[in-house]
């Protein structure tokens, strides 16, 4: 990071107004983290706030004006957000994309078991997770249940004052000598993250399985669940915990899921506060980010393409020319400098709380395996939009190199060959049941977003 921009942050930092301001944006923000656990709650709650700013369903029959306000839902997973611009898409369209799944423990498709008189949930973690950190913490469970009649059970059970909690055990610390030796991450394995959820016998006197009869007529009573349902269910379990303000000074933000929903939020903000851009923005909510990308709601499915495809019928344009032409920023989350782990970084190019938004030229793993590395051009115009907006931002990498590293959704991006950087803010504890991150991070993220989206695009090459 420049000079100047070192200046800046000590400028900022001590600013009444911004902190004030960045304090306020960040109140939506917790109440957003408190009600988006899991993608379908995002996608809801997205929704919501887009319809109460004049956002109506895209329909591709239609010839939308300049300052048309659209969103097209991918199967309750995935959503895409359009403000018409008044050159429409024939000179590029903008894109800011971020995705919305977090790790967390999914049941399998068979989960339920009673074992020496305790019924369980087996279950199988989603993206990269530290298996330690999800024993012992209080969850909640998400998703839903579709039935064979067509009806759909949806939950966010445990969220609530007097709702049932649930949890994964650990071993107490007297019997645990003979395991300490290992290594962290091999003393819990994957198939040792069975949820416990029952303790009472049935008081029908079954002779087999009697506590796990006993969780099942509650499920009937309750829910009108069969245990076949559970072969088409999308449940996850997360922690329960409220986003809290970290802090004597209240400058930072814990809570679990804030990768990536720190990046989605501001997104959403920006892109429901624009008015009429120059050029088509979109921004796009993807799934599955945390898993590679795939599957019908992921940023690899063709969704993203036909949504892009409908809006260049309508200016009578070809999607290659409008894709060469567009101009993308990836959003998405990198780690924070933490000097209890200062030699994981390589401390000349580390990612600071409270230094602004990040700008990440690659990331990947390795030698830059698996990564988009933006251009020279393309960096020198996203530094020029967001010093021109007096946005506070830094430059650094994930950490030092061969120690691990991961992908965005730059690289899906590109591959459409479409210009495109990742921009994000510093998390603490990243992929943890407790996320931490800096309040001004998330405002100047807000800042840069919105700078991008009020900027022409113009000819780099």
């Amino acid at each position: 990071m420049s000079l100047h921009m070192d200046k800046l942050a000590s400028k900022l930092i001590r600013d009444d107004q911004i902190i004030a301001e960045s304090q306020a944006f960040c109140e939506g923000y917790k109440d957003f983290l408190n009600h988006s656990k899991c993608e379908r709650e995002v996608v809801r709650n997205v929704i919501e706030m887009a319809e109460a700013r004049g956002f109506v369903p895209f329909d591709a029959g239609n010839d939308y004006a300049p300052g048309s306000r659209v969103y097209y839902n991918e199967k309750n997973k995935a959503l895409i957000l359009a403000v018409i611009g008044r050159q429409g898409v024939k000179n590029g369209l903008h894109l800011i994309a971020a995705h919305i799944d977090s790790p967390r423990v999914d049941l399998k498709t068979t989960p339920l078991y009673e074992e020496e008189e305790m019924a369980y949930f087996k279950t199988h973690y989603y993206g990269s997770i530290r298996r330690y950190q999800w024993v012992t913490t209080p969850l909640a469970m998400h998703g839903r249940i579709s039935l064979k009649s067509g009806t759909h059970l949806d939950f966010a059970l445990g969220e609530k004052e007097g709702e049932p909690q649930f949890v994964i055990t650990d071993l107490l610390p007297h019997l645990a000598k003979g395991l300490n030796p290992g290594p962290i991450d091999t003393v819990i394995t994957g198939e040792m993250l069975n949820i416990l959820i029952g303790s009472y016998p049935t008081a029908a006197g079954a002779e087999t399985d009697p506590v796990k009869q006993k969780v099942l007529e509650i499920l009937e009573k309750e829910y009108g669940i069969e245990e076949e349902d559970f072969l088409s269910a999308e449940i996850c379990f997360v922690p329960a915990c409220k986003a809290s303000d970290i802090g004597f000074d209240r400058s930072m933000i814990g809570a679990y899921g804030q990768d990536d929903k720190i990046c989605a939020y501001p997104a959403v903000a920006a892109l429901t506060r624009l008015e009429v851009p120059e050029n088509t923005t979109i921004v796009l909510l993807a799934d599955k980010e945390e898993v590679g990308n795939g599957s019908v709601s992921g940023m690899d499915s063709a969704y993203i393409d036909y949504f892009m495809e409908d809006l260049c019928v309508m200016d009578k344009v070809n999607l290659r020319d409008v894709l060469r032409k567009s101009q993308a920023l990836s959003a998405d989350v990198s780690s924070g400098y933490d000097p209890a782990y200062r030699d994981c970084f390589d401390i000349h190019n580390v990612n600071r709380m409270n230094h602004g938004a990040i700008i990440q030229k690659y990331n990947g793993y390795n030698g830059k395996a698996d990564t988009n590395d933006a251009g020279a051009e393309y960096l020198a115009e996203i530094r020029r939009i967001l010093d021109s907006a007096g946005v506070l931002w830094q430059s650094g990498e994930t950490g030092r190199i061969d120690l691990g590293g991961g992908r965005t959704l730059a690289r899906c991006i590109a591959n459409r060959n479409i210009d495109v950087v990742d921009i994000g803010v510093p998390v603490l504890s990243m992929h943890s049941t407790f996320e931490t991150t800096s309040k001004l991070d998330i405002y100047m993220l807000y800042k840069a977003l919105s700078a991008f989206m009020n900027t022409e695009i113009h000819v780099l090459y």
